[in-house]
């Protein structure tokens, strides 16, 4: 805004003293965006009507004095600032100081000196300036800051899902168990009826269900026979290893990849690890992905098992509703598994390609 182009308000119930005012200003100060009433009672329409720059006051009017429109204007705007000029010929200090606790900026007196006015509009015009670009450029560092800030979190999820399928590879030699999971707990959500928003989010996140298990020693990950209750224990603390891993970020993805991570192995009827929840203490989150990490293990070989059917993989989640899972994610599953078998056998067929390509 250049002061020229500033929108100036007039409000005074004297019009000669408007038209004194106009004139200094247009002549004197080349100002040519000026509004000028008489009826103080229409003083905060136009205010929010005209969105001026500066405002010239007069204290003593009929209907709404000048001390009662300073209180309106300052409820109205808040910490807005506004230049608001007191015209008065009352020049007593209780006068000025009960304007200026009301928010006056500066006074003139009547009658008026031309220089004066011109100087005085001048300098609080600047004044007004200097607020609106440091707006700007507020505005402008806080979309650097989230800019960065998100760039910052992609690079971290991204980092975060490597390190996830790292971990994986070790006892799932195509390293797709994580994206399967991915895209089968967001079929799941969809079915259960969450946003849109929701299950894109979850879709991400559950990858990193499993992303604790970096820190399980391979000869207990993959070891081929019954593992002792010892090493079951060790097993476990993937979970918390998982969301310490996760824990930190400020976005709300990776709050949630952390939830998923701790509580994917939590059961229905509390009996399970870490933290024993039942029900719908359990974060739908964990609820989801505990049904498809157990569906997707059980339908894909491991260096310690053979690969089950479909069906009886289904057969044996429907069996542990309101046991193990939640009946209400079941019930969701069921209705999906055929996009979910889809969707798994599409993937192996691509992976089954590239590697015939590549020989």
């Amino acid at each position: 805004m250049t002061c020229s182009h500033a929108k100036i308000l007039i409000v005074d119930d004297q019009p000669m003293n408007i038209r004194v005012l106009e004139r200094t200003l247009r002549s004197l100060g080349n100002y040519e965006n000026i509004v000028g009433i008489s009826d103080s009672r229409q003083a905060l329409q136009e205010v929010a009507s005209l969105g001026p720059d500066l405002i010239m006051l007069d204290l003593h009017m009929p209907h709404l004095d000048g001390y009662e429109i300073l209180k309106q204007l300052r409820a109205a705007i808040g910490e807005t600032i506004l230049p608001v000029v007191v015209l008065s010929a009352d020049v007593t200090p209780d006068a000025k100081q009960r304007a200026l606790e009301l928010g006056a900026t500066d006074f003139l007196t009547k009658p008026f000196d031309p220089t004066e006015v011109i100087l005085r509009v001048k300098n609080l015009l600047q004044l007004r300036s200097l607020y609106e670009q440091s707006l700007d450029d507020k505005s402008s560092l806080e979309a650097k800051v989230v800019e960065r800030t998100e760039a910052l979190e992609r690079a971290h999820i991204e980092m975060l899902t490597r390190l996830a399928l790292a971990a994986e590879y070790r006892d799932d030699d195509t390293g797709e168990h994580t994206f399967r999971v991915g895209d089968a707990s967001a079929l799941v959500a969809q079915a259960l009826g969450l946003h849109a928003e929701q299950t894109a989010d979850l879709r991400r996140a559950a990858r990193l269900h499993d992303v604790g298990k970096i820190g399980i020693p391979d000869s207990i990950l993959l070891k081929p026979g019954r593992l002792t209750d010892e090493e079951f224990d060790t097993i476990k603390t993937h979970t918390k290893i998982g969301a310490e891993l996760l824990s930190g970020g400020s976005s709300s993805l990776l709050k949630l990849a952390e939830e998923i991570a701790l509580t994917h192995h939590e059961r229905w009827d509390s009996g399970g690890y870490p933290c024993g929840l039942a029900g719908d203490a359990i974060p739908i989150s964990g609820r989801i992905v505990s049904v498809i990490d157990v569906y997707d293990a059980l339908t894909h070989e491991r260096p310690y098992k053979k690969a089950w059917p479909h069906d009886e993989a289904v057969t044996e989640i429907v069996k542990n509703a309101a046991k193990q899972f939640d009946p209400a994610v079941v019930e969701a599953f069921v209705d999906v598994q055929d996009a979910i078998r889809l969707r798994a056998s599409v993937k192996r067929l691509r992976k089954d390609s590239k590697d015939t390509v590549s020989v």
